[in-house]
């Protein structure tokens, strides 16, 4: 396990710890990251910058299953200004436990990493 931060209730700028999240994930020094904001949607944005990683923002346990099911999500983001800390912690439960589903959803999860290896190339723009 790997803390990036805040230690401190002072107000901060979430891409500087969202990218620290979605680098150790990345590099591999994590097999999966939890980014926490106001509203989970900053920091989704920020790791999604990061190449080989997959954030996700989930807002229900539904949306935590999905995400790792589906989707292959390697980074967990959340709101802690729109969600209450008993579904958060609910949420994380599910998603850390909830394994990668696989099958039919390999073949999208795959169209996502090509994309990403596109642009990474310089060719995904017209």
């Amino acid at each position: 396990m790997e803390d990036c931060g805040t230690n401190s209730t002072e107000a901060v700028d979430y891409p500087d710890f969202a990218v620290k999240v979605a680098e150790a994930v990345a590099s591999g020094r994590c097999a999966w990251g939890i980014a926490v904001d106001g509203a989970g949607i900053g920091s989704a944005m920020v790791a999604n910058k990061v190449p080989g990683v997959r954030a996700a923002l989930c807002y229900d346990v539904s949306t935590a299953a999905n995400s790792r099911e589906h989707n292959h999500a390697n980074v967990l983001t959340l709101g802690a200004g729109l969600i209450g800390e008993n579904l958060a912690w609910q949420i994380v439960e599910t998603w850390l436990s909830t394994p990668w589903g696989g099958g039919r959803h390999a073949a999208r999860v795959a169209k996502i990493e090509a994309v990403e290896k596109l642009y990474l190339a310089g060719r995904g723009t017209s």
